[in-house]
């Protein structure tokens, strides 16, 4: 019976011990609540701080052949201006005009004119008209294998190659053999259709009337071209001249057969002989302003324009 008792008072003892001990911890967790939730607010404070004081970000999507020259515009401008960071991305020009009319980019850069259709779809999403600025040329080079003996190329036999129902499929249809094209084939590189290159490719080479052959391998990006031409000795391919590695040759181009032919170089792009150089566009959404117009008009000044030059395209002061 006292041992009984004993229990009784040992076990009421033991719970009162453990009621006090979840008092205190409760108290604890509140308080600890309390400062976390004092500290949260001063984070977010401090956040917001932080985002007031931070860099002005500037968004860049478009042109895969202008991609290079874009991240040099934007590492360069860093060292002019650390309060902007500009974000380049590439995808092809219709990407960018699509990222533009979406909102979702401040600058589209494009290696063809927007088209009518595509500046009423921004106005009607904006409000605002697109501006468009011309920030220089690029011829838009033919390119073979280096070890490949032609030297040129008319516009015709360009289009009879890469148009639909073309009559060349084959180098020996040019009165040449390739080393190493054992198959004699013309492999044919292209660009996806998203890009602008492909669709200023079409318009000047193959003609309104006239769309690509099917069977073409349609690469994503203009340094992608340069590099499956120079790794495949049959191929020909299309992109900007500012692309070239040792490994592969520019064909010079006439627009007649017969006609003189002339590279693509800096020389032929202002004299515009050479028969397929393009403009290079920037777009932005209505006029720019602040940090967005200071970019602009520093990419279209002095040191903008060298590294136009610099990238292997032709600026606007030349």
């Amino acid at each position: 019976m006292f041992l009984g008792n004993f229990n009784n008072q040992l076990i009421k003892k033991m719970k009162l011990k453990h009621m006090k001990q979840l008092a205190r911890n409760s108290s604890s967790i509140l308080l600890g609540l309390a400062l976390i939730g004092c500290g949260s607010n001063n984070t977010s404070q401090t956040a917001n701080q932080n985002s007031s004081s931070s860099k002005t970000m500037i968004q860049n999507a478009g042109s895969d052949t202008m991609v290079n020259l874009a991240q040099a515009w934007a590492e360069n401008y860093a060292k002019v201006n650390s309060e902007v960071s500009i974000e380049v991305s590439g995808g092809g020009s219709g990407t960018g005009i699509a990222a533009l009319i979406n909102g979702t980019t401040d600058i589209a850069n494009c290696s063809r004119a927007m088209k009518a259709a595509e500046q009423q779809k921004a106005k009607d999403a904006s409000g605002k008209d697109p501006k468009e600025y011309i920030m220089g040329y690029d011829a838009l080079a033919v390119y073979v294998h280096k070890d490949c003996p032609l030297e040129e190329l008319s516009l015709e036999q360009l289009a009879e190659i890469y148009g639909e129902n073309g009559t060349i499929t084959k180098w020996s249809e040019l009165g040449i053999t390739i080393p190493g094209c054992t198959s004699d084939e013309i492999i044919r590189v292209s660009r996806q259709s998203s890009s602008g290159t492909f669709a200023y490719f079409r318009e000047a080479v193959l003609g309104e009337e006239r769309d690509y052959k099917l069977g073409s391998r349609d690469m994503h990006g203009s340094k992608e071209v340069v590099e499956l031409v120079q790794n495949t000795p049959c191929a020909i391919g299309y992109s900007g001249m500012g692309y070239a590695t040792p490994e592969v040759k520019m064909l010079k181009i006439s627009k007649t057969l017969g006609a003189e032919a002339y590279a693509p170089n800096v020389e032929n792009t202002i004299a515009k002989t050479y028969p397929i150089a393009r403009p290079l566009f920037v777009y932005s959404l209505g006029e720019p302003e602040g940090a967005l117009k200071n970019y602009v008009d520093w990419c279209l000044g002095p040191e903008g324009q060298r590294i136009v030059n610099d990238s292997g395209y032709v600026s606007l002061t030349n």
